[in-house]
């Protein structure tokens, strides 16, 4: 893939604060505070997780994003991939709770930012289910299992994140051909709806 997408995304642009579970994946630091991060090891994380991944049927992973713009990229990402979503605000209970009307069961769950979906990853660990998770240089690794560094907070970086994540994915399941990409562009992964 190529790097100068992610660039243009601006996927490398973390925030001013930063953890030190995330400081592995941080290039620099740029004179306004904001936190580089090491385009090489997001793409290494991005094809590791699509590994892990791959291990699972599209049916089995259950993508979570509670952010509305990070919900627009988890249909278009769903869709590509096929596996499943929940959309909004992640109710208690969903994966803890068998009398729960939306009770689900997923082997692992992938999720926008474990921040904003606290309530999914803190579930997912009492369960013992997986957590992929996109972290920016302010996330932490608490109960996620694979870590894709990465902007998290920007529409753009997101919708490329899942868009990297979704042609590795699919290259990995050898529904596209090794160096292929998606033939689904970036800018409907920003524009769905």
């Amino acid at each position: 893939m190529k790097q100068e997408l992610f660039l243009t995304y601006g996927v490398h642009i973390g925030t001013q604060r930063r953890r030190k579970d995330m400081d592995e994946y941080v290039y620099k630091i740029r004179p306004d505070g904001l936190a580089v991060m090491n385009i090489q090891k997001v793409e290494e994380k991005l094809q590791a997780a699509a590994r892990f991944l791959s291990k699972f049927e599209p049916s089995e992973v259950l993508a979570v994003g509670a952010r509305d713009y990070a919900q627009q990229v988890i249909r278009k990402f769903t869709e590509v991939t096929k596996c499943s979503k929940r959309e909004g605000r992640f109710l208690p209970g969903s994966l803890t709770n068998p009398s729960y009307e939306a009770f689900i069961e997923p082997k692992v769950i992938l999720v926008a930012d474990p921040i904003v979906d606290r309530q999914a990853v803190v579930e997912a660990n009492q369960v013992g289910i997986p957590v992929v998770a996109f972290c920016d240089t302010n996330n932490t690794k608490e109960f996620v299992d694979v870590l894709i560094p990465g902007n998290n907070k920007g529409k753009k970086s997101l919708a490329m994140l899942y868009w990297a994540l979704a042609t590795f994915w699919l290259q990995e399941r050898g529904e596209l051909q090794d160096g292929g990409e998606l033939t689904t562009p970036i800018e409907e992964f920003l524009n769905s709806k």
